[in-house]
């Protein structure tokens, strides 16, 4: 597998006037593998962007490597850059702790009556955010630490991670129809449990919305 960045050239609008919508960004990314277009084959990339330092970047997680100049349609000339991630795979270890970043898209499911199906809802609150990833944790092959020297105002314990970022970007499902999606950024640290369950929750993502921008989990080593 492949991990690439490219800084979305922000400060050229006629450049990127086209990225007004998710639906734009995942076409972009589907666009830039160029060979599976060819034979039909579309395989799953994630993707989500990253702002730090004040610049905005498109971050792709993909089987094969993407078209260079593809890739860098909306972006800052120069800025491509794709690494093997498989060495980073083949070095997790069970307990191993590690400082992570995650985009999804935090839902729930409600009860309608008079509906055999539920309706999926976007979590709100800060609280009920944290409380989504805390929930899925386990199954995901990871756990959050809790600090039990350190307490909030209401006397509970603080976690190794928060939330950074809270956006709701626009997706257009249909020509002249748009629904707002809930984008949340994490960013905290974890310690490895399951590491075939972990595995895949870094490659197949996390959560609803994978295809627009949401799932995308990376870790780094704690130092």
């Amino acid at each position: 597998m492949y991990l690439s960045r490219v800084e979305i050239d922000s400060n050229n609008r006629a450049k990127t006037r086209d990225l007004t919508h998710l639906g734009a960004y995942h076409n972009w990314v589907e666009q830039s593998f160029p060979a599976e277009i060819a034979v039909h084959e579309r395989l799953r990339h994630l993707w989500r962007i990253d702002q730090l330092g004040g610049r905005r970047y498109l971050l792709v997680l993909s089987e094969e490597k993407p078209d260079v100049e593809k890739l860098a349609t909306y972006g800052v000339q120069g800025t491509v850059m794709t690494k093997a991630y498989d060495h980073l795979l083949d070095q997790l270890h069970e307990g191993q702790l590690l400082q992570f970043r995650l985009t999804a898209n935090p839902t729930h499911t409600i009860t309608v009556p008079g509906r055999k199906q539920g309706r999926v809802v976007p979590h709100i609150t800060v609280e009920q955010q944290r409380q989504w990833l805390i929930d899925r944790a386990e199954r995901a092959g990871f756990s959050l630490i809790q600090n039990v020297a350190a307490e909030n105002s209401d006397g509970a314990p603080t976690w190794s991670f928060d939330i950074v970022g809270r956006e709701w970007p626009t997706l257009h499902r249909r020509a002249g129809r748009g629904v707002r999606l809930s984008r949340v950024t994490f960013e905290g640290l974890l310690r490895i449990n399951d590491v075939a369950a972990f595995k895949e929750t870094l490659t197949q993502g996390l959560g609803r919305e994978k295809a627009y921008g949401m799932g995308l989990m990376t870790v780094i080593p704690e130092a």
